[in-house]
């Protein structure tokens, strides 16, 4: 009988052709990848069950990585080398970061990006972001069972155009083709929205491992509309472990220099298990056993925490005001407030929140998976396998404003910060003097009015402009927005048409042959990867035939003749000698020495087991069972 597959009308006729795509939450302390599966979002877990990924890399001397738990256990053991919080080195210089000051890595001062000296070489954030990234690919396609069409992968609404550029690069350098860059508190929303088919204003309080965003949603019959987005891109939940761990050593008389960078390490964890544990009870201590015997043991309350990170609390309160008047509606018109983020959880933030909005928060969906399972959703209508129920719009905005330089180093916003992307701006500018016949744009971002106080972009020049007096050339400067909240801008001279273009590529994002060279060490530790996983199955393989081979000789070594027992344990002797080698193909061989001269041996034993199990039956007996 043949099986027909059918369809139901509006569906594709053909489910196997389904586009599989994921969404991504590239986290400061986890990240997580989700899909839509039968309908449903789903964050994916990985072998063991865990759909965490701590976003931790340790680089070795020989090339190799270690990724998630794995690395974590290492962090005080090798601080140098194991980098945690990668996110908030994305597309920053070294004067840029914060946490310098108490990090334990190797900083190396580049004319870009910061980079790290790692014992496997030198890497930048996005190399490290992109081993992330690529473990998370690889669960995806062992989950789904194939290549990924695309990713959705999520991003703070604060990052401004070098970190979107950064994080961007990183997905290439994985092997992710980008389908958006999705706004975090945007992704949240998408999925309360849907899940619940809320309606009306809401506000999204994101607090992460390295940063804190809010944004104010309208949700109107399936559109998602931000009003406004802002917050801070280097405040977040390693913050408060600073200012607990900061705590915890004048409680104990200790200075933060004197000790290792092992010893640093093992007290900030510490710092954010407490942290972790106040959540939940009144009461936590603070434990480490130092190098030179010294036992720490400090107790924290909740509420002296409480105080000591009064100023971090405050930190998100201010913005929040700000961005409720740019979007124009006072507290009371909120009908909801979403939590999002791990660090959400600590009792203080959600007593804030709570009393800022004056209603209790909305905690329905786990705040560590919201906005991947979010990302998925927005993912899965990009990859263009809409359902006939899939009738949503998303409209996002970006935080920061996008301007140019004009005489006297001052700003001129072209797109103000909360404008729905994608958009695009133009502006018409003038010459300074007499005949001139060149013209230097300079790309910047920022709420600044001048350009010193705001980040720069992009520079470049349209030259060939006709020589006129000044003031009578007609410059068109234009400003495009994508969806992913990336800038392209051009400029044209209106009377004889002449025109030049940027791509914005921000000082601290990649250049072109950055990411090739990447791509290509990517390739080749890929190689070193595939290598060392063969040789560990071929150690394997050899210890479990060493134990199969010994057992069966302690059982049945009567089977054997004097000179086939001689030979097998001569092979058995050299392959213990290799087990352990790192020659891939002196081990294969002594493992197929080994099996070659125990075949015999084995067919043997199977005969005569077969006989002790035959023994005393009648072929009757056995032909009715």
């Amino acid at each position: 009988m043949a099986l027909l597959q059918i369809s139901e009308p509006g569906l594709a006729p053909a489910p196997h052709e389904r586009r599989l795509s994921v969404g991504i939450d590239l986290g400061t302390t986890h990240s997580l990848v989700a899909a839509v599966r039968h309908s449903l979002p789903e964050v994916l877990p990985d072998g063991a069950g865990d759909s965490l990924l701590p976003s931790v890399v340790r680089y070795l001397p020989t090339g190799e990585r270690q990724l998630g738990r794995m690395a974590k256990k290492h962090a005080a053991l090798d601080p140098k080398n194991t980098i945690v919080s990668v996110k908030r080195l994305m597309g920053r210089s070294k004067e840029e970061i914060e946490q310098a000051a108490h990090a334990p890595y190797d900083l190396v001062a580049a004319p870009g990006m910061v980079q790290i000296n790692t014992a496997a070489g030198v890497k930048n954030p996005v190399e490290v972001s992109a081993e992330i990234l690529a473990a998370l690919r690889q669960r995806a396609q062992a989950a789904l069972g194939g290549e990924l069409f695309g990713a959705v992968i999520t991003v703070p609404a604060y990052f401004d155009d070098a970190q979107r550029q950064a994080t961007k690069d990183a997905a290439q350098l994985a092997g992710l083709n980008v389908l958006r860059l999705l706004n975090e508190p945007t992704a949240a929303a998408i999925a309360y929205g849907l899940e619940s088919g809320a309606q009306g204003i809401y506000a999204v309080y994101d607090l992460g491992g390295g940063t804190f965003d809010l944004s104010i949603l309208k949700l109107t019959q399936g559109v998602f509309e931000v009003l406004a987005a802002g917050g801070d891109s280097r405040l977040g939940g390693d913050d408060f472990d600073q200012a607990l761990l900061d705590y915890v050593l004048v409680k104990a008389g200790l200075e933060m220099h004197l000790l290792s960078a092992g010893e640093q390490r093992l007290l900030l964890d510490a710092a954010r298990s407490a942290k972790e544990t106040l959540s939940t009870t009144q009461q936590a201590t603070v434990e480490v056993l130092l190098a030179n015997g010294t036992q720490i043991a400090v107790s924290v309350t909740e509420a002296e925490f409480a105080e000591q990170v009064q100023p971090l609390v405050q930190r998100t309160l201010a913005p929040m005001r700000k961005i409720l008047r740019d979007a124009q509606i006072a507290v009371k018109d909120v009908q909801g407030v979403v939590l999002v983020g791990g660090a959400t959880r600590m009792t203080v933030i959600r007593r804030a929140v709570e009393g800022f909005f004056e209603q209790p928060a909305l905690t329905g969906i786990d705040p560590d998976q919201v906005v991947a399972l979010g990302a998925a959703i927005q993912a899965d209508l990009l990859a263009g396998n809409r359902r006939a129920d899939d009738d949503w719009l998303l409209l996002d905005v970006i935080p920061l404003s996008l301007g140019v330089e004009t005489m006297g180093g001052l700003v001129e916003k072209i797109i103000p910060r909360n404008s729905a992307i994608p958009v695009a701006r133009a502006q018409e500018f003038t010459t300074f003097k007499d005949g001139q016949t060149a013209m230097s744009i300079h790309v910047v971002q920022g709420e600044r009015e001048l350009v010193a106080d705001c980040r720069s972009l992009a520079r470049f020049e349209l030259r060939g402009i006709p020589p006129m007096t000044a003031g009578a050339a007609r410059i068109q400067v234009s400003y495009q927005v994508d969806a992913d909240g990336l800038l392209s801008v051009s400029a044209r001279e209106t009377q004889s048409g002449v025109a030049a273009s940027v791509a914005v590529k921000p000082a601290y994002g990649l250049s072109d042959e950055d990411i090739s060279r990447m791509l290509s060490d990517s390739f080749q530790a890929a190689n070193l990867d595939k290598d060392t996983r063969a040789l560990r199955e071929l150690q394997v393989d050899a210890q479990r035939l060493l134990a199969a081979t010994e057992s069966a000789l302690a059982s049945d070594a009567t089977l054997l003749s004097a000179a086939e027992r001689a030979e097998i344990d001569a092979a058995l002797e050299s392959l213990q000698k290799i087990k352990d080698s790192q020659q891939p193909d002196a081990l294969e061989d002594a493992i197929k020495t080994l099996a070659a001269v125990t075949d015999e041996f084995a067919a043997r034993r199977m005969n005569q087991n077969i006989r002790v199990a035959l023994a005393g039956r009648k072929v009757r007996e056995l032909t009715e069972q």
